[in-house]
């Protein structure tokens, strides 16, 4: 088996869509590696595992499944037998029992971080001066732009609902720790990488490194895909 016969299915977290995933999409393409996004309505947790399941349906083959932030909760719900290997970046893991919630608000917030809450119609937005002060202080205004104006808003039912047993139990985990994280806690992240006892990347990025390090975020899933081929 090669890198060519795995596929990469990738989930976007809470206030983006499958467009942030546009950088590690087109570097794995141009490495032989098939990916596809995702697009995860955000409504709830299990809407949100039913549309990750409908691209793993899709795709043959074995399958790495990559989730940024919220989605760590979403890609560790599936129980597709295909999936062989997950990858977290800046994610969130509750374990089994928790919500998203719990393991969001884990830490105090960074002082940048905004304060979050439901609108009028039961939704959260992210504030469009988060975007450059928390989400992604490393992107260039371009990216910034492009961010605010597709965000999705998440609702409560997403975090606030609590996990079955997670699949980093029965499969391989990697972990990319956003060491710049002003959204999810660096110190939250490595806590979750130790439990699940993933294959743990740290570096000095984002909380977006799929939009501001792309090649660091290519790298462990490659690193995820070899480890398929290989085994």
């Amino acid at each position: 088996m090669s890198n060519k016969d795995v596929r990469v299915v990738l989930a976007h977290g809470a206030w983006a869509d499958g467009s942030s995933w546009a950088r590690v999409i087109t570097t794995l393409d141009a490495e032989g590696i098939m990916a596809v996004a995702a697009p995860l309505p955000l409504t709830s947790l299990a809407d949100d595992v039913a549309a990750l399941n409908s691209p793993l349906d899709r795709v043959a083959g074995p399958v790495v499944l990559v989730g940024h932030a919220y989605a760590g909760a979403v890609i560790a719900e599936t129980r597709s037998p295909r999936v062989k290997a997950l990858v977290y970046v800046a994610a969130l893991a509750p374990d089994e029992g928790e919500t998203v919630a719990d393991v969001f608000y884990r830490r105090p917030p960074h002082p940048f971080a905004p304060k979050l809450a439901p609108d009028a119609n039961g939704l959260i937005w992210l504030p469009e001066s988060a975007f450059a002060a928390a989400f992604a202080q490393g992107a260039r205004s371009e990216d910034l732009a492009v961010l605010a104006a597709v965000q999705r808003p998440i609702s409560p039912a997403c975090i606030t609902v609590p996990v079955g047993r997670p699949l980093w139990k029965d499969v391989p985990s990697w972990f990319l720790v956003a060491e710049d994280d002003r959204m999810i806690a660096p110190e939250t992240q490595r806590g979750m990488a130790a439990r699940m006892q993933a294959t743990v990347r740290s570096h000095p990025v984002d909380h977006a490194p799929i939009v501001t390090a792309p090649k660091l975020v290519t790298d462990i899933i490659r690193e995820a895909v070899e480890n398929v081929t290989e085994h």
